[in-house]
């Protein structure tokens, strides 16, 4: 697609988050370092948040809080791994089945490497059966912002530098090689701290989006593109040159009049 139906489709994608936004939620998750297993099985999730754009109000499944109600003393969690995980996302899969008519949407969950796949696919290791969220119901939120503003709208790691410019910050954001290390000292806590976080952070992005004040580093040309329609929309949304062009028009009128 070209750049200005690119630009036109997120539009109307952050149009429709605006006018019902109860009917979306932002989800993260935090999982085990894909560096640290050298026994070749999967990451094993250690929490979840999902956040409902309309209300506010986070939904949230964690390890800790799980071994707590399990009355697993938290020096024991470590022994008893695959009981909390199930249990955990036992929770998580009946929540997805409960509103399972919401839209998800997340950063990059998009395959078996990290994504609902992913997740999935722990549930079946711990002999669970998960509930299957149709792709129609998930709306990546990286992939919409490229829509919106172009390729290189934001240098890479592109969230923490989109909520840096735009100073988004929290003093529980971790980034992914702080996760792995908390991860590893056992601080299961600040893990979820963390995750609940970027909920957070990411509906304060979201939010600039749909009122069209965020900040990037795109260009005009790389948000709209440069053919005539692009060019046009650019115009169009700039109230300094509606003003010109009025100014121009009052100026071309007098005179021909």
């Amino acid at each position: 697609m070209s750049r200005f139906k690119d630009n036109k489709e997120a539009i109307t994608i952050l149009k429709k988050i605006d006018a019902s936004p109860n009917s979306y939620l932002i989800i993260h998750y935090s999982c085990e370092s894909f560096v640290d297993i050298s026994d070749g099985r999967t990451p094993r999730i250690t929490s979840i948040a999902i956040r409902n754009i309309g209300t506010g109000q986070t939904e949230s499944f964690s390890m800790h809080k799980t071994a707590e109600q399990m009355h697993i003393n938290p020096f024991d969690i470590p022994k008893k791994y695959d009981q909390i995980e199930r249990k955990m996302l036992d929770e998580y899969f009946e929540f997805l089945k409960e509103n399972k008519e919401k839209i998800y949407l997340h950063i990059n969950m998009r395959d078996i490497n990290y994504g609902f796949k992913a997740i999935e696919h722990r549930y079946k290791v711990l002999n669970g059966e998960p509930y299957i969220l149709e792709d129609s119901k998930k709306i990546n939120f990286a992939w919409l912002l490229k829509k919106k503003y172009g390729d290189n709208y934001i240098d890479h790691p592109r969230m923490e530098n989109l909520c840096r410019i735009n100073n988004i910050t929290s003093r529980f954001f971790l980034n992914g090689k702080e996760e792995a290390e908390a991860f590893g000292k056992g601080e299961f806590v600040r893990l979820h701290q963390s995750t609940l976080s970027k909920v957070e952070m990411y509906n304060c992005l979201l939010t600039k989006a749909v009122n069209d004040d965020l900040k990037t580093k795109a260009k005009w040309y790389e948000i709209y593109g440069l053919k005539p329609q692009g060019v046009y929309e650019y115009c169009k949304d700039q109230w300094w040159i509606q003003l010109l062009w009025s100014i121009l028009m009052l100026v071309l009128g007098s005179f021909l009049g």
